[in-house]
């Protein structure tokens, strides 16, 4: 049974209206030179965080999807934007500098698990003596090591966390594959490996199989991207033109392909094919970045978001779900804004309880 949403047209534009004032008072001019930072991608997973969670409370909470429309039309966008910026990351970091698999395993995989850690004691804990449901060994022992092979938002400890298992295994091949000095065959090699371990996988990720299937394209896309920028290419030089060109100009060019996001995002081709599906989001996800390089302004809301967007998409459900306080019993926009500033307060906590731990273990 969803939340009853009063006046949900009104209380969107009420949400709508605040991320507004957010985005304008922390917006700054920008100064990087380079084509894709680090700012960057973290505002854009800033962006994809937001869109999962306007989703999760429009479609999955909310009676009336009304409510926060069209702002909850891309989760599937979002969970690319993740797994883009995840190849393009682990891709450009490797590019860079050299390390063996085992520094990158030591490197990545306890960022990985750490907080999934915590976030699953917590529920555990909260799920037990709160609300009295308790899971079975089996079950446990399977999350903490990473294995989520059904997705109920109504059912599992945490749905969303199908997306770790995902993730994790493109961690796991990633150091083995990645030939530097072909990082397109690399691209190619690892979402061959992931599509043939699905299809092999028989009947054990069925209840997921559609989601991988929506979303493996991303991360080795996402490889392809950073080889591209890590040396002279045709798209380098497009993007540094881009860049170049005339204020006036990247405005008009911004706002003209503003145009294809939003078409596509809603006729997103959800309900038809995994292939149409998987081309429009990920055409959504190609045209978001190129507005995302091209823009002129930094906004710190986004990059607020992006930097504390893993431990949020790991909290956010359940609290939503099994722990609803605020849409109960205050009006839907007022608790949607204290939700956003509350999911930055919790996994501001989980980050600094992590680095407190790992400051204890070096000393």
């Amino acid at each position: 049974m969803g939340i009853a949403i009063a006046n949900p047209v009104l209380s969107t534009w009420l949400v709508s209206f605040a991320l507004l004032i957010a985005l304008i008072v922390s917006a700054k001019k920008e100064n990087e030179a380079e084509a894709f930072s680090p700012r960057l991608t973290q505002e854009l997973k800033g962006l994809a965080i937001l869109a999962i969670i306007f989703s999760h409370i429009g479609y999955f909470l909310a009676s009336d999807h009304q409510f926060l429309f069209p702002l909850s039309i891309m989760a599937g966008v979002g969970v690319n934007i993740f797994l883009f910026l995840s190849g393009f990351g682990l891709t450009a970091s490797a590019l860079a500098r050299e390390r063996t698999s085992r520094e990158f395993y030591l490197r990545h995989l306890p960022k990985l698990f750490a907080p999934l850690w915590i976030a699953l004691a917590l529920f555990l804990a909260l799920d037990f003596f709160v609300l009295h449901i308790s899971y079975d060994w089996q079950y446990i022992m399977r999350s903490f090591l990473g294995f989520f092979p059904s997705a109920d938002l109504y059912t599992d400890i945490d749905s969303p966390l199908w997306y770790f298992t995902l993730a994790f295994f493109y961690y796991l091949l990633f150091p083995i594959i990645f030939i530097k000095k072909k990082p397109w065959l690399s691209a190619f090699l690892i979402y061959a490996i992931v599509e043939s371990a699905r299809l092999l996988s028989g009947h054990a990720l069925d209840a997921v199989a559609r989601l991988y299937s929506l979303h493996m394209l991303a991360f080795p896309l996402g490889m392809l991207f950073a080889w591209t920028l890590s040396a002279p290419s045709p798209v380098l030089s497009l993007i540094t033109r881009l860049r170049k060109m005339a204020r006036t100009a990247r405005h008009a060019l911004t706002a003209t392909l503003l145009i294809p996001v939003c078409y596509f995002a809603y006729f997103s081709g959800v309900g038809g094919t995994v292939m149409q599906e998987q081309s429009i989001s990920i055409l959504v996800v190609a045209l978001l970045v190129l507005i995302f390089i091209i823009k002129q302004t930094r906004f710190g809301i986004l990059y607020l978001f992006g930097i504390y967007s893993y431990e949020i998409y790991l909290l956010h459900w359940p609290i939503l779900y099994r722990y609803d306080a605020l849409y109960k019993n205050l009006p839907a926009w007022l608790a949607t804004i204290l939700y956003l500033i509350a999911f930055l307060g919790i996994a501001y906590a989980m980050r600094s309880a992590l680095h407190l731990m790992a400051d204890t273990r070096s000393r």
